[in-house]
């Protein structure tokens, strides 16, 4: 129960590695706000966790994590359901794949929006309300393409390296509140994102990893775990590559 009587926010909540987050941290301890767009499955997700567990465990919010106003609702309704905020996730995010000089504006703008600006924006929310309870822990979800890159992903990858880097920053400006600030770097990751490639690109990814496989959605959520813990409590500004190896080669 290393999360006992913690109280964390899951953006992109309702499904893939931020589920399994919401479900780990639960099992850990906490009592979570899901934060999602996806209002059915986080209302469902929500619903069985409080049966499960036989108390209230978790709540759905809908948010939308480029939208300011949304994000400040979010943590509003931490503080109004379980009175704090400990623990903040910022898991939501979008890809997208085109040459760089076929890439319109407005899907480049989209990306930045909620994948980096996101990020900013629920960080924002968060402090002033982890700050009245002594501190926090803060972990954004980046990429192995926040390190590396590859083809057709100026959008992803450049929004990914702003999360990297952001987290350093707001590491070394918020340490002295007690909030630590680190980031979880995932390998390809096996969530219905990748259903759509065909089995060579499959294999391919695949043989990327030195481990040999892909990564599932409950490894990168007890990474996470560990960060948001007192067991990481000498750890921020730190960068958590959950990649197979993937950059290691």
């Amino acid at each position: 129960m290393r999360l006992k009587d913690k109280v964390a926010v899951v953006t992109g909540g309702a499904s893939g590695i931020g589920e399994a987050a919401v479900r780990d941290m639960v099992e850990e301890g906490a009592r979570v706000v899901i934060a999602d767009i996806s209002d059915e499955s986080g209302e469902k997700l929500a619903r069985k966790l409080n049966e499960d567990h036989n108390e209230k465990k978790a709540v759905y919010c809908h948010v939308d994590v480029s939208n300011e106003e949304e994000t400040q609702k979010m943590v509003k309704t931490a503080e109004r359901k379980f009175e704090r905020l400990d623990i903040l996730f910022c898991n939501a995010g979008i890809g997208d794949i085109a040459m760089t000089d076929e890439l319109k504006l407005e899907k480049w703008q989209k990306v930045i929006d909620v994948n980096l600006t996101g990020v900013f924006l629920c960080i924002k929310a968060a402090i002033p309300v982890m700050k009245k309870t002594g501190g926090g822990s803060i972990i954004n979800c980046a990429s192995i393409l926040g390190h590396v890159g590859q083809a057709q992903t100026a959008s992803y990858t450049a929004s990914k390296g702003g999360v990297v880097n952001m987290t350093r920053a707001l590491a070394a400006e918020y340490a002295d509140e007690g909030i630590r600030v680190n980031a979880v770097c995932p390998g390809y990751i096996d969530t219905p994102l990748l259903d759509g490639l065909d089995e060579n690109m499959k294999n391919h990814l695949i043989s990327r990893h030195p481990i040999g496989r892909f990564g599932t959605p409950e490894e990168v959520a007890k990474a996470t775990t560990f960060l948001a813990s007192d067991d990481a409590s000498f750890i921020t500004g730190a960068n958590l590559l959950v990649d197979g190896g993937y950059t290691a080669v």
